[in-house]
């Protein structure tokens, strides 16, 4: 509960996955992906129910095993490459609302940020008491490259233009600090969801997060840092 209230926690985890098949279930530090974000979930003070959207029986079962309620089963329209996260949300909403569950906030958590700990969910709702006008709160990070420093190609190669001349020969911590979306956490209203069609719009405001929570799984190589991060990151805490 959060203020009054009542918070529902979703964790999105369709079965299909073409870059990593089975990605939310494969192990990371002997624990199945999914786990992880389940467990930061449970531990979170303001969330009161952890449930997860699929299509997977075997991924309902490790839900299930790690604490979270799986209630329903997403339908197959909605588990596909092209499906939107949106409408996922809204397929859940609307579930609740049919079981007669006051939603209050929802908060949106993606299994494949396996370091983003109860801590950060904390530091997400905390972000709402700046004022009536915060309506959602979505988490960025740092990139590891500055986006001043890439640029398209043409087909030749050609880099004449690819820096632009006011950055070039520029330090890093010279530069403008910039920010990208890491995955990790979404929270809205569902009102200002169902309004907007999105968690980000002129009344969500920045939750910013360390890198090494940031860690987005969708290869190997993002496996193997995440199982490299994750003793520096729980030791935190």
């Amino acid at each position: 509960m959060y203020k009054g209230k009542r918070v529902i926690a979703l964790i999105p985890a369709r079965g299909g996955s073409k870059g990593l098949p089975d990605k939310n279930i494969l192990l990371l530090a002997g624990k199945p992906l999914i786990a992880w974000t389940i467990m930061a979930a449970l531990n979170a003070p303001e969330i009161d129910r952890v449930i997860v959207s699929t299509d997977s029986e075997q991924i309902a079962d490790v839900a299930r095993e790690w604490g979270a309620e799986v209630p329903f089963s997403r339908p197959s329209e909605l588990s596909t490459d092209d499906a939107k996260g949106i409408d996922v949300v809204f397929h859940a909403l609307d579930w609740l609302a049919g079981q007669g569950e006051s939603v209050g906030l929802l908060i949106l958590l993606q299994p494949t940020s396996p370091l983003r700990t109860a801590d950060d969910i904390h530091k997400g709702f905390q972000v709402f008491q700046r004022g009536e006008d915060v309506r959602a709160v979505v988490s960025v990070a740092r990139p590891s490259h500055h986006p001043l420093w890439a640029n398209t190609l043409p087909d030749n190669g050609w880099m004449g233009e690819f820096i632009r001349p006011d950055v070039l020969n520029r330090n890093r911590q010279d530069l403008p600090a910039y920010y990208e979306l890491n995955g990790a956490i979404y929270i809205a209203e569902p009102d200002y969801l169902r309004q907007k069609d999105s968690f980000i719009s002129d009344s969500t405001f920045a939750l910013i997060m360390e890198p090494d929570h940031s860690v987005d799984i969708d290869s190997k190589m993002d496996l193997v840092v995440a199982e490299q991060l994750i003793g520096i990151v729980l030791n935190k805490f």
